[in-house]
C-alpha cells in the first residue's frame, strides 16, 4: 500500500532519482517543497528549467556555462599556455578551490571505458586535440586513479606526445590522514614513484 498519493509519490520518485539522493532523503526534500510559499517553488522551477534550456559547452574547454566562453576561459591573465585535462566540471571546481592553478582546462566529461562501451568518440578528445593546434606547451592529465582514468590518461599521452607537446600526470599517493594499513598496494605504490625530497 502506498503511504502518499500520486503527486506526492510522483516526486519523491523523481528527487530519488538525482545523484547521491536515497528514499529518505528524496521524502524529506518533497516535503520541504511541499511546505515552502508557493513563490519559493515557482522560482526554484524557474532557476531549474533556465538553467537547463541556457548552460552549455565552453566553446574552448567544453565546461559547462551560460556564456560563450567559462570565466576561466576568459581570463586573459590565465596562462593558455597550459591545459590541465579533467574528467568533469566538478573535478574542474576542485582544482579551482585549490587556488593554485593559473592554467587553464579542458573537461571531457567522461573517461574511456571499454566495458561501458564508452570510446574514445564518446568524450571531448577531438575538442582537446583541435586546442593542440594552438600555442600549447604543456598537457596536464587530472583524470581520475580509476581504471578508466588511468586508461584515459595512457591514451591522451600516446595521443599527443608526437607532436612535442610536454605531457605530466598529477601525483597520486596517500591522502593526508590516511593510514598506510587501509591503503591498497597500487596507491602505496605511486606514494613512493612520486616522492619528493624534503
Amino acid at each position: 500500500m502506498d503511504l502518499y498519493t500520486g503527486d506526492i509519490n510522483q516526486l519523491i520518485t523523481e528527487l530519488g532519482a538525482l545523484p547521491g539522493i536515497g528514499s529518505k532523503t528524496a521524502e524529506r526534500m518533497a516535503f520541504h517543497i511541499i511546505n515552502l510559499p508557493h513563490d519559493r517553488v515557482k522560482r526554484l522551477s524557474d532557476i531549474i528549467i533556465r538553467a537547463k534550456e541556457n548552460v552549455k559547452y565552453c566553446k574552448e574547454c567544453c565546461t559547462l556555462t551560460d556564456q560563450e566562453l567559462c570565466p576561466v576561459c576568459a581570463n586573459q591573465k590565465r596562462d593558455h599556455h597550459m591545459i590541465m585535462v579533467v574528467e568533469n566540471t566538478r573535478d574542474l571546481a576542485a582544482y579551482e578551490k585549490t587556488g593554485k592553478y593559473e592554467g587553464v582546462y579542458h573537461v571531457l566529461h567522461g573517461a574511456i571505458s571499454p566495458m561501458n562501451g564508452i570510446g574514445p568518440a564518446d568524450i571531448k578528445l577531438k575538442e582537446l586535440i583541435a586546442r593542440l593546434e594552438g600555442d600549447v606547451n604543456e598537457v596536464i592529465i587530472a583524470t581520475n586513479s580509476s581504471l578508466e582514468g588511468e586508461t584515459t590518461a595512457m591514451y591522451i599521452s600516446k595521443l599527443i606526445k608526437p607532436a612535442g607537446i610536454k605531457v605530466t600526470r598529477i601525483a597520486s599517493g596517500v591522502p593526508v590522514g590516511g593510514d598506510l594499513e587501509n591503503i591498497d598496494e597500487v596507491t602505496l605504490l605511486r606514494a613512493f614513484e612520486g616522492r619528493i625530497e624534503l
